[in-house]
């Protein structure tokens, strides 16, 4: 587990990005109950946090891609983060809507970019990595590559690993994950051992805990 890694999550941590509930889970969109929910836009609000996650993204993509025509951001959590990002590169910025919008020109991107254009996509969380890979999917059916994604966060789950790795060629990197978050959190006594194990359960087995 590396430096940035633990950083990022106690940075989500700090300003309540992240909220662990093991007793009163949370129900997500999907209907999977959670003992935990993050919600990364909260960055947005503080300058300093904002302005390194920016700019660990950025040396991200400069580590690992080269030939970077365009950055992408998939709506609507990643598009600021996407923004900023395009803006310290100097690049061109589009978004991803979830799908087409259903009125005007009907498009599910948004932006201006070139058949052909190598592009990098921005998320802000990837859970089963399904919303992900559909984004990705829209821009590559528009003519561009795709080279790769940057993520803030990643619950880690097998069902998205397996996406990624075996499904995709895809190369994923994120600032931080679940394991991480996890081992700042027990450093900082903010999870008890009885819930150590409930938490690793929940993360291999999301879609049929708590029923």
């Amino acid at each position: 587990m590396n430096t940035i890694e633990k950083e990022v999550a106690g940075y989500l941590l700090d300003i309540g990005a992240v909220q662990l509930r093991p007793d009163e889970p949370f129900t997500w969109a999907s209907g999977w109950k959670s003992p935990i929910y993050c919600d990364n836009r909260k960055i947005l609000s503080y300058p300093e946090i904002r302005t390194k996650v920016r700019d660990y993204v950025i040396e991200t993509i400069a580590e690992h891609f080269k030939d970077v025509d365009v950055i992408a951001g998939v709506a609507t959590g990643a598009i600021a983060l996407g923004a900023l990002v395009a803006d310290k590169m100097g690049k061109p910025f589009i978004y991803i809507r979830p799908k087409p919008k259903d009125h005007g020109t009907g498009s599910q991107i948004e932006g201006v970019f070139n058949r052909g254009a190598r592009v990098i996509v921005i998320e802000d969380l990837i859970s089963t990595g399904t919303s992900s890979l559909s984004a990705v999917k829209a821009v590559t059916d528009a003519g561009c590559i795709v080279d790769g994604m940057v993520a803030i966060f990643s619950y880690n789950f097998p069902c998205a690993r397996r996406e990624f790795e075996y499904t995709t060629s895809l190369e994923l990197y994120t600032l931080s994950n679940y394991d991480a978050l996890i081992e700042v959190a027990i450093e900082r006594n903010l999870v008890s051992e009885a819930d150590l194990e409930m938490l690793r359960d929940w993360r291999y087995h999301p879609e049929t805990w708590g029923k």
